[in-house]
């Protein structure tokens, strides 16, 4: 059984950021039904037994029945993009990436704000529902890029590329609040992203 992170902070710590109403409900309400549906699937076809999700979701090609394949895509990369983002999220975040991760990120990217400008220009930039991703592979190398509805770089690269921060940019995570201005609620995750939380997925999945 899957169970959803449990977060570290209140409903109301990420305000202004993110308003209480619309974490209450992303979280008790769309994560919480993305594995519960999870869940439900995982006897329906014997090799997703005893799999962690990061198995699952890059080895998805094993799973032929066609209806089971969409219905694992679909909740189990709701459930483990839900995980990763609220994760990563904290009342106490907004600073800069440090030590290996600052590194990377000058690296790929030449700077923190180009890290975000580009960032920001995925997730602004993805038509319809979907997710703008900060992603490495086993070398530290990073990359960023955007997938549509609950897709993400580990099930499209099958394992290759594994994502360690990722903006929501499904309307109902930020429409309560900013309504139609997409680019406004991705400005504001900056100030509540928790690099350090990043920084552990880095070590994790790096090397």
């Amino acid at each position: 059984m899957f169970k959803q992170v449990e977060l570290k902070y209140d409903f109301n710590a990420l305000e202004p950021a993110i308003d209480e109403l619309t974490m209450v409900t992303h979280y008790t309400k769309h994560h919480a039904t993305y594995t519960n549906n999870l869940n439900s699937t995982l006897e329906k076809d014997s090799w997703l037994a005893g799999k962690t999700i990061e198995e699952i979701l890059a080895g998805l090609d094993n799973v032929k029945d066609e209806a089971v394949h969409t219905a694992v895509r679909n909740n189990g990369g709701g459930f483990y993009n839900h995980n990763l983002y609220f994760d990563t999220l904290s009342p106490n975040g907004g600073a800069a990436p440090k030590g290996a991760l600052a590194a990377a990120v000058d690296k790929a990217f030449g700077s923190y704000d180009s890290l975000k400008e580009k960032l920001s220009a995925a997730a602004i930039g993805r038509f319809g529902s979907g997710w703008g991703w900060l992603s490495t592979n086993k070398a530290g190398e990073l990359k960023i890029s955007s997938s549509p509805n609950q897709d993400n770089p580990l099930f499209e690269s099958k394992g290759e590329w594994s994502p360690i921060f990722g903006i929501d940019v499904w309307e109902h995570a930020y429409y309560l609040k900013y309504k139609n201005v997409r680019a406004d609620y991705v400005k504001a995750i900056f100030d509540v992203a928790d690099w350090d939380r990043v920084a552990e997925y880095y070590g994790q999945f790096a090397g």
